[in-house]
């Protein structure tokens, strides 16, 4: 796509219009990527036989991409966002296809013993890539995204990308129990890789057709992370900023080790860990279009009250009872819907709380904190579940009692801290809330219906 300064008014509406619903269908591309690749990659590390301690810290390095993020800031005051974004999601694709070849290497016991070293690595370097990539898109987005409107889109992109990952996870994960019925386990995986490689390779064209308006060049000097942090100081950004790497460490102590206590500790079928492993998602696909309303309505803040007094409770909710029907209902309806909701109004604080010229570095900094936070947590996690060996009760719980307690300090501390940053309608109380949930229910989901029904006209497009 060419860039013209002299583009009239409804010729870049336009171009921003189309880079929107280019969006969306790269993001079900993504979503493919996710289905057979990422929700899978836990499973094959346990498949190939790779140690528990191992297992969470390969668990953690999902949040290496946000620790890398300040890279890609860095890169995006200089080149083409659209470049930067095109080439770190090529890079994230070959990510998939080595990870086939590493399991093609266990099929032909070729270095087995160091299988779990290289797929550590590999998993370093897509993730990597896709940290770097991230505070051009951050960027990119927020500029064709109307700031009235940001709540529902984000809300209408996710609940697509939601629904899609939820039915091609299912789809791969009776697939792989077949493969693994006939004993050919391995070699599921590593079609599945492939496919998350050509999924997400097909993404790089259609990013590079996004609109990038034209920027100024940016003379001032800049701004360190120390220099941030003290900008940070006493801030809303920054008790926000604060509060999400605290909570991220906690997170990291408890989230490594679901995969690890759904296929090891309970021994489940990989059809029956992906429902449950998937159940927050699938709830979040009814009520985020909700969420975005509500933010949007009442601001972001309203809702990341509501949704962490939730999110704590989510460790202590996986060990309460065994039963797969209470594993798929509860831990994803309560912790799940919260944490989805959570995560999509805490983008769009960002947005609200910073200047666009410097959305790219600001979002890689409060990135970085959170990342910093995430691999300490998982750190902590994978020391934990070495050596903690206890009689009186299961080890694995004990984690999950101190990642619940851990949740709630964060939030207990910072959230009355917090502050709504942009104006809002006032909120009267949890009637009228109730009142708001009933009356927009009905139409929310049938938006959330008809967002469905249109993937495919995304992908004739």
């Amino acid at each position: 796509m060419k860039e013209d300064k002299k583009l009239s008014k409804s010729e870049i509406k336009g171009l921003k219009h189309h880079s929107r619903r280019l969006s969306i269908k790269e993001g079900i591309f993504w979503s493919a990527r996710v289905s057979f690749g990422d929700h899978f990659i836990a499973p094959f590390a346990i498949a190939i036989n790779t140690s528990s301690p191992i297992v969470a810290l390969i668990n953690t390095l999902w949040n290496l991409s946000t620790a890398t993020q300040i890279f890609g800031a860095k890169l995006s005051d200089n080149f083409s966002r659209k470049k930067i974004i095109s080439n770190t999601t090529l890079i994230n694709s070959l990510g998939f296809l080595l990870l086939a070849v590493i399991g093609f290497l266990y099929l032909k016991n070729i270095m087995v013993e160091y299988l779990p070293i290289f797929l550590f690595v590999d998993l370093f370097i897509l993730l990597s890539a896709a940290g770097i990539g991230h505070p051009a898109w951050f960027s990119l987005i927020g500029e064709i995204v109307d700031p009235k409107y940001r709540g529902r889109w984000f809300a209408k992109r996710t609940t697509i990308l939601t629904f899609t990952t939820i039915v091609l996870t299912i789809a791969a994960a009776f697939i792989l129990e077949y493969f693994k019925k006939t004993q050919n386990e391995i070699l599921g995986f590593v079609i599945f890789f492939l496919i998350a490689f050509i999924a997400r390779f097909s993404c790089v064209k259609l990013l590079r057709n996004h609109y990038e308006a034209p920027r100024k060049k940016i003379k001032e000097k800049r701004t360190r992370l120390i220099e941030l942090i003290k900008e940070f100081k006493g801030t809303n950004l920054g008790k926000f900023t604060l509060f999400r790497g605290l909570l991220a460490f906690a997170v990291g102590i408890t989230s490594p080790l679901v995969a690890i206590y759904l296929l090891r500790n309970l021994e489940l079928s990989y059809v029956t860990y992906i429902f449950i492993s998937l159940s927050g998602m699938i709830f979040s696909v009814i009520f985020l279009n909700l969420w975005g309303k509500i933010a949007d309505k009442y601001g972001n803040y309203l809702v990341m009250i509501l949704t962490t007094g939730l999110i704590p409770l989510t460790p202590l909710l996986w060990i309460l009872s065994k039963s797969t029907i209470y594993l798929f209902i509860v831990p994803g309806l309560i912790g799940g819907t919260a944490w989805y909701a959570f995560l999509l109004v805490s983008k769009n604080f960002i947005y609200d709380n910073t200047p666009k010229q410097k959305r790219a570095i600001t979002v890689s900094y409060v990135n970085l904190i959170i990342g910093i936070g995430a691999l300490l947590g998982g750190i902590t996690s994978a020391i934990l579940i070495k050596f903690i060996n206890t009689s009186w009760i299961e080890p694995i719980f004990l984690i999950f009692i101190i990642g619940t307690i851990a949740r709630m300090i964060p939030v207990a501390i910072f959230i009355p801290k917090i502050k709504e940053a942009k104006h809002t309608q006032k909120f009267k109380g949890l009637k009228e809330l109730e009142h708001v949930i009933i009356k927009e229910a009905k139409p929310t989901l049938i938006e959330d219906a008809n967002e469905i029904i249109s993937i495919k006209n995304y992908l004739k497009e």
